[in-house]
């Protein structure tokens, strides 16, 4: 018999080393979460503008009352 075969140090694998953000809770799916408020916010932005445009154009189109 083999001395120290009760010594399971290192035994199931190595352990994947984790960026601050992952050991925060923050991984990949943060990522994720930054691209999609990116594109609600976009569309947003989008919204806006077109809502800005049609509320400018009637108002450039009238004739100015003196």
């Amino acid at each position: 018999m083999a001395k120290g075969r009760n010594n399971l140090l290192g035994v199931g694998g190595q352990r994947k080393k984790l960026s601050r953000a992952e050991q925060q809770g923050a991984g990949p799916a943060r990522n994720d979460d930054r691209k999609a408020a990116e594109d609600r916010k976009q569309e947003l932005v989008r919204k806006m503008r077109e809502r800005a445009a049609t509320q400018a154009a009637p108002e450039q189109d009238a004739p100015a009352e003196s």
